[in-house]
């Protein structure tokens, strides 16, 4: 099998690294990618907003399977212009991909289909901002309605930074959603998806702020961690249950099933598990983590989920243990980082790149905000843990800087779901 993966970062690094251990695969290629990636496979440049481009490529490289990683080439339409060419995608049309392209849809696919979600309401006039902020808090979550690479969000007890990120989108011309907030710590499950078949991977754990401590802004993920040693067994079951399937069942009754993956960004609430929002595709950094772990060979599962077979494609085999992944970030990051530094140690086992680039005398340098990904393993989180920041230590990159709690307080035993009222 021919695979064609389509984007850059970390998350695509692992695919590939995945993909490569299938036996089932004969050729690897990449597009755009990065300097990690070039060593697994085939590099090419590619307009990743350019749907036309991304399928004339797929067909001149004569690809079996194209894997769309990134949510922009997806809600733009690249998956349609890929089966439109004949070739098996994973990754959903752009109709079904408006689950993550538009907080507004995916509120309305939650409330036809009564899915547990925060309390939300649209805001598009500065003029109805103050009113509406005065029906939530006394902590506010205000996102942006569209795409923002996971940095459109702001959750404050401050009306005052509340109100200022609102405005800042809504001056852009960018719909503000508002959000009751929700308690309970806060999980990641993968969803494969076939357009009705749902298959859930192991539920992990992302770190959204860029400090120690859950301080500071939101970014693209700082790390992740899974499985997760504090939620029940039964978690990734109760949530296709009560969440994933009706959503899938809903898209396919509108027209538009769902094909690829589904992510459910959940909070494990005092009254169980509610939908804090969906994405369309795998998640950055989680990926680095769960696909660590699993042994099923990712080619053919991909292509399952991509051909409609998934139902016929027998149970995952995951490794026993645990994957703890840390990001490298370079100085500036979320705000606008440092590039062009020499990286060491970044060709090291269990170091997946993002934003980097090999430059003609060979060396690595930083080119992008989220560097590199570090994943440990071990058959306990505090070993998986410990494996990540051995590997941490041994990458130099001039003025960067990474968590270092990264699922600290699960091995302290200190995460857990709220008491039910």
């Amino acid at each position: 099998m021919r695979v064609l993966v389509i984007g850059s970062g970390a998350r695509e690094h692992a695919l590939l690294l995945g993909l490569a251990h299938d036996p089932a695969v004969t050729a690897l290629a990449c597009a755009p990618g990065n300097a990690g990636t070039a060593a697994l496979a085939e590099s090419y440049g590619v307009d990743v907003t350019a749907p036309a481009s991304v399928a004339a490529l797929a067909g001149e490289w004569r690809a079996d399977l194209v894997v769309i990683g990134p949510e922009v080439p997806l809600v733009a339409g690249a998956a349609d212009a890929v089966r439109a060419a004949g070739i098996a995608c994973f990754g959903p049309s752009a109709a079904a991909a408006r689950i993550e392209g538009s907080k507004a849809f995916a509120k309305e696919i939650m409330r036809d289909t009564h899915v547990p979600t925060a309390h939300a309401e649209i805001v598009d006039n500065p003029a109805r901002l103050d009113s509406a902020l005065g029906r939530f808090g006394p902590t506010w979550v205000v996102k942006d309605d569209g795409l923002a690479a996971g940095k459109g969000v702001v959750v404050t007890p401050d009306l005052a930074a509340a109100r200022a990120h609102a405005m800042t989108l809504l001056e852009a011309g960018h719909p503000v959603l508002l959000e009751s907030y929700l308690d309970g710590p806060e999980a990641s499950l993968f969803c494969l998806v076939d357009g009705g078949t749902v298959v859930p991977l192991l539920p992990a754990q992302d770190f959204k702020r860029v400090g120690d401590g859950d301080s500071g802004p939101n970014t693209g993920g700082m790390g992740a961690y899974a499985p997760l040693p504090w939620a029940s067994p039964d978690l990734a079951a109760e949530v296709v249950d009560r969440i994933v399937q009706p959503v899938v069942d809903e898209l396919a009754r509108r027209g538009t099933p769902f094909t690829g993956l589904l992510y459910a960004g959940l909070a494990l609430t005092s009254s169980g598990p509610q939908v804090i929002e969906f994405n369309c595709r795998f998640g950055d950094p989680e990926t680095q983590a769960v696909l660590a772990l699993l042994r099923t060979p990712l080619a053919g599962l991909l292509h399952a989920t991509a051909t409609g077979t998934l139902a016929a494609h027998g149970r995952l085999d995951w490794a026993p243990g645990y994957a703890v992944t840390v990001v490298i970030a370079a100085e500036g990051y979320p705000g606008r980082p440092r590039t062009g530094d020499v990286i060491t140690g970044a060709e090291a086992d269990g170091v997946l790149h993002a934003g980097t680039r090999r430059r003609d005398d060979g060396a690595i340098v930083s080119s992008g905000g989220r560097v590199l990904s570090v994943v440990g393993t071990g058959p306990t989180l505090e070993s998986a843990r410990a494996d990540a920041y051995r590997k941490v230590a041994q990458v130099h990159l001039p003025g960067s800087h990474h968590r270092t709690d990264i699922a600290l307080l699960a091995v302290r035993g200190d995460v857990g779901i709220p008491a039910t009222r």
